[in-house]
């Protein structure tokens, strides 16, 4: 099961309704992973033995909870693995529940129609080899003969790319993996078309992100954390969900890296004159500050933006988080 959560009133998710969604879940089964800004996957196989009822009714108790309780709307979506489950929570409406039936033939229908980047682990270079070969929706891929795939794409990436044009996936839910990751989302009043807006969001972003890493698990026992992973989400108007990924060049949680990470991501996208509803960044793979190593530069430029990051750090921990601002950020 996956949940992709909404304040009823729209704006961003917050952390305590989050967190209060996630021990909703974890009050009906231990499997629950976290996938910030505003998604989970539980797997409920055991609560639904253990309540003797089917998953449409376990996903409604769970909607009018998260409803109730923290004013979250939650579109469920139901499968027989978490890539289907994810995929289900995408297209299910908001306090809906879209359920895909554990049977090939239901899977198989569901999948048939769509693009063959929807599946996961399906990046822009890869889906560009399968569409140069005639293999653009994922119903060709799944209809593709094993042995061909495996030549065009090697035999690992091949194999798992066809099991998962059939709707096999083998990765469980990892309870507790959210802890490796921070995220934050921006959420537009009206879908924008501006670029100069969207930028200004993710410097937004970055800053939020950047201050959460430095001061997470600082004090006695540590200085921060620090990510070696960036990935950016684009929520379009048309519903569509844009991701990019990247590896940073050094573990960092210094703002104008992330910031330009950010910029080179949404570049990337060639978004245009897209209509965007929503931007997030989720900083991956964390780990602490202290013994990370780091590239010294002769720029007395990025000394001087470290040190002035260090004592911004420290008002923000003593008066608040909005106690200082960029310029461009508090017009």
């Amino acid at each position: 099961m996956c949940l992709r959560l909404r304040p009823v009133g729209g704006g961003p998710l917050g952390a305590e309704a989050y967190a209060g969604v996630l021990a909703l879940l974890g009050g009906l089964t231990p499997a629950v992973q976290a996938l910030p800004p505003d998604a989970a996957l539980a797997d409920v196989r055991g609560a639904l033995r253990y309540f003797g009822c089917d998953a449409d009714r376990l996903a409604a108790v769970i909607r009018v909870r998260a409803l109730a309780l923290y004013g979250v709307d939650a579109a469920v979506g139901v499968a027989g693995n978490p890539m289907l489950a994810r995929a289900a929570a995408r297209e299910a409406r908001p306090g809906g529940t879209l359920l895909i039936p554990d049977e090939p033939a239901a899977v198989r229908e569901f999948l048939a129609g769509k693009p063959v980047g929807a599946l996961d682990g399906v990046g822009p270079k890869v889906a560009r080899t399968l569409c140069s070969y005639g293999l653009d929706s994922v119903g060709r891929v799944a209809a593709a003969p094993p042995a061909a795939l495996r030549r065009i794409l090697g035999a690992r990436l091949g194999r798992e790319v066809h099991e998962r044009a059939l709707g096999i996936d083998r990765t469980p839910v990892r309870p507790g993996s959210a802890a490796r990751a921070v995220a934050a989302e921006r959420a537009f009043d009206l879908d924008e078309l501006d670029p100069v807006r969207h930028r200004r969001a993710l410097l937004s972003l970055t800053e939020e992100l950047g201050a959460r890493l430095r001061t997470q698990g600082s004090g006695e026992r540590g200085r921060g954390q620090v990510c070696r992973t960036l990935s950016l989400t684009v929520r379009c108007a048309d519903r569509t969900t844009l991701t990019r990924t990247r590896t940073l060049g050094e573990p960092t949680a210094h703002t104008p890296t992330l910031t330009a990470t950010a910029y080179a991501l949404y570049e990337g996208l060639g978004l245009q004159r897209a209509r965007v509803r929503a931007l997030s960044l989720r900083a991956e793979d964390l780990g602490p500050a202290e013994g990370a190593a780091r590239q010294l530069s002769l720029d007395p430029e990025d000394d001087k933006a470290r040190r002035l990051e260090a004592v911004t750090d420290r008002l923000r921990a003593r008066f608040g988080p909005h106690v200082i601002a960029r310029g461009t950020l508090a017009a």
